[in-house]
């Protein structure tokens, strides 16, 4: 199964970075996430370059679509071409977004009657959208899931983790990565945000 994590210029590196790495870690059971960019080369909010290991295009063949956040997300949904290279399918893909992301599926109209979350930036523009955003770090509905604050990316990861290989596989990816010494808080935790929306597994 295949992940494209959606990579626009401008991005935050944590909601990519910690997203995939989150899930590379199940690599070996046949998972695996790929940063996902609309150009070659993309620069961060932070000036960081960043080759793209996948054409925006990849998003078609992807089991799981989850789009990230950055400084120029509102430059994306202004830019139809853009937008129109995004062809999401909730029926059969899982698909999320990070913080501002939220903005690329309400202008795809993947929110519509479905509340989200976001960051506290972004919040004024996604209600704009006429998208109610709830005061929360995550939340799904079906297929479709939201996570707010930089930090939630680890929800997103572990929804994904724990909908295509269950829940134990997400408890050891967790349990790795977490503090020393709060590994069952950090586990716990994780779990808490997203286990209400885990759903069936993706086959």
């Amino acid at each position: 199964m295949q992940v494209a994590v959606v990579t626009f210029d401008g991005f935050n590196e944590l909601d990519s970075f910690i997203a995939s790495a989150l899930i590379n870690r199940c690599r070996k059971d046949g998972l695996e996430a790929f940063v996902t960019t609309p150009t070659p080369v993309v620069t961060s909010m932070n000036g960081v370059e960043v080759t793209g290991q996948r054409p925006l295009e990849f998003v078609t063949e992807a089991e799981v679509v989850l789009i990230g956040s950055g400084v120029k997300t509102r430059d994306v949904v202004a830019d139809d071409r853009l937008v129109s290279r995004l062809p999401l399918d909730p029926s059969r893909q899982l698909v999320g977004a990070q913080c501002s992301g939220a903005l690329v599926l309400a202008r795809l109209g993947l929110l519509d009657g479905m509340p989200a979350c976001t960051d506290v930036k972004s919040r004024p523009y996604v209600e704009a959208c006429d998208v109610t955003v709830l005061d929360a770090p995550f939340h799904a509905e079906g297929n479709i899931a939201t996570a707010g604050g930089c930090l939630a990316s680890q929800y997103l990861a572990t929804w994904v983790i724990t909908r295509t290989l269950g829940e134990d596989a997400a408890r050891d990816v967790l349990d790795y990565v977490a503090p020393v010494g709060e590994n069952r808080e950090t586990v716990e935790r994780a779990l808490r945000a997203v286990h209400a929306s885990a759903g069936a597994l993706v086959r």
